[in-house]
């Protein structure tokens, strides 16, 4: 069990209906304005609420920005990579798949995973092992996109791009090789699987040579390199532009 905390999160987790949901605790003396869909959500679904004062409320969600709400839930639900694929053939749209090459930082991962599911992608794929677990915190970070995203972890991030190629996904790697393709040279549209690598060291080079096409954005400034969320962002974005956004 774990706890949700900030409305964003929280409210998307009663609406997905993907996890299973135990206690919804709300801050005493919140106006019921600030909280009414939440509260609707829970009663839509028979979750019983209490309310407390605001520390209590900050012990349960183990942080003190938690606006007022803390939601206990069950553990996060993970898809697989077959999970993924079958989203995006479903779809009859070409594929669509975010790859995290151990990208830390819950900011960095919320904000990305916030992209990738308004963009529409149809899945994200991170390593098992030295890549954080969709804690609470990634939860609010992303404003509670994880609640609607398949996500699947995986042991080796090598073997499932082989598994993405052989599914007819085309691998693009952000790098910031100077060999690597000039953003706006690529047509993105295609079925895609967008990789972004560590904040400091960029993509593990197995995980780089496993790529079909390396992509760098242009830069013009003094600083020499893009933030992950930032850089992987404008990515999905023109991707998303590239299949004339859903039209």
């Amino acid at each position: 069990m774990e706890t949700l905390f900030r409305r964003n999160a929280v409210l998307e987790a009663l609406r997905s209906e993907r996890r299973q949901v135990i206690h919804l605790w709300v801050q005493r003396g919140l106006p019921r304005k600030e909280i009414a869909p939440i509260l609707q959500a829970a009663r839509q679904r028979n979750i019983p609420v209490t309310e407390s004062d605001k520390g209590t409320i900050g012990r349960k969600a183990g942080d003190i920005s938690h606006q007022g709400v803390a939601l206990e839930v069950g553990p996060y639900p993970y898809a697989t990579l077959d999970d993924i694929i079958t989203r995006a053939e479903a779809s009859g749209e070409p594929a669509f798949i975010l790859l995290l090459d151990l990208v830390q930082g819950p900011q960095n991962v919320g904000q990305l995973l916030r992209t990738a599911e308004i963009c529409g992608v149809h899945g994200v794929v991170v390593q098992e092992r030295r890549a954080p677990d969709i804690t609470p915190h990634i939860v609010a970070a992303a404003v509670g996109a994880t609640e609607h995203l398949l996500i699947a972890q995986v042991t080796n991030l090598n073997s499932a791009i082989d598994a993405l190629k052989q599914a007819g996904v085309w691998i693009v790697g952000l790098d910031i090789d100077p060999t690597a393709h000039k953003f706006g040279q690529i047509d993105l549209n295609m079925p895609l699987g967008v990789v972004v690598g560590h904040e400091g060291s960029g993509m593990r080079r197995r995980v780089k040579e496993s790529c079909d096409i390396l992509l760098r954005l242009p830069m013009r400034g003094k600083v020499d390199s893009l933030n992950a969320s930032v850089a992987g962002s404008i990515v999905l974005y023109a991707a998303w532009q590239a299949r004339g956004f859903g039209e």
